[in-house]
């Protein structure tokens, strides 16, 4: 059996890192190892002011991340496992505050830890085939850390029912829950990863990483604190000549 790894590829002539877990001939599960690897990776592109996006995805067909390792959550004590997974909340920490967009490419299982992950990118695309759940307290635990993402996407009576119910769901049932962006066959799930890229390198790079920013903001502050939050993004956007040079650009194509 191969090693489990994080691969770590980045395009440095658009500006776009793809990172894949591989870990397949266990669905991609995150031991804690992985964890690490994947913190610490995402943690060094986050200081790579070049990068204008990343993908997250895992190898093969059959998972994105089938949960965190259930032969090593089994070894656990409450010392332990406040350890295990805290490297868990480190990883969709690190994603969450990464400066760039990151889009989570998913395939088949994404289930238990692999749906946090999900849940702390900004974008996700599922293939058809995908399925997703929280199935944690049918293995004696909650779900915690970055499940209290999912009342913001889902709801609250969607989120209790996934958590106490630890239910799967397929992707289309993702998509129309709003858990996911955009459902499409699995053949066509590069395409749609890289018709989102396409926007976003259209787009200001910088404007593009105060947006990130000032969402993140969005997510804990009072909607007046928020308000005023945007307020001083704006501003911010015109520290360099991004705006102006755009702008330009666009009336000029107007007058054409």
């Amino acid at each position: 059996m191969p090693p489990a790894r994080i691969d770590v590829r980045v395009d440095r002539g658009v500006g776009i890192a793809h990172l894949t877990i591989h870990n397949e001939q266990k669905l991609n599960t995150l031991n804690s190892a992985l964890m690490e690897e994947l913190a610490v990776a995402i943690e060094d592109l986050a200081g790579d002011e070049t990068l204008r996006a990343a993908v997250l995805t895992g190898a093969g067909e059959r998972a994105f991340i089938g949960g965190a390792d259930v032969g090593e959550m089994s070894q656990l004590d409450a010392v332990s496992g406040r350890a295990f997974i805290s490297r868990l909340h480190r990883c969709c920490q690190a994603l969450r505050l990464a400066p760039f967009p990151v889009i989570a490419r998913m395939m088949g299982y994404t289930l238990g830890a692999g749906l946090e992950v999900a849940a702390a990118c900004d974008l996700r695309v599922a293939a058809e085939t995908a399925v997703l759940g929280m199935p944690e307290v049918k293995l004696g635990i909650p779900s915690v850390i970055e499940a209290a993402l999912l009342p913001t996407l889902i709801g609250w009576g969607r989120t209790r029912r996934m958590l106490l119910l630890g239910e799967t769901i397929t992707a289309a049932e993702a998509a129309a829950w709003g858990l996911v962006e955009m459902v499409v066959p699995a053949r066509e799930l590069d395409s749609a990863v890289e018709s989102w890229i396409a926007s976003i390198l259209q787009a200001g790079p910088r404007a593009i990483r105060l947006q990130k920013a000032l969402i993140r903001r969005w997510e804990d502050l009072p909607l007046s604190e928020a308000v005023l939050a945007g307020i001083d993004a704006f501003a911010a956007a015109w520290e360099t000549d991004e705006p102006n040079r755009r702008m330009r650009d666009f009336l000029a194509r107007r007058k054409r």
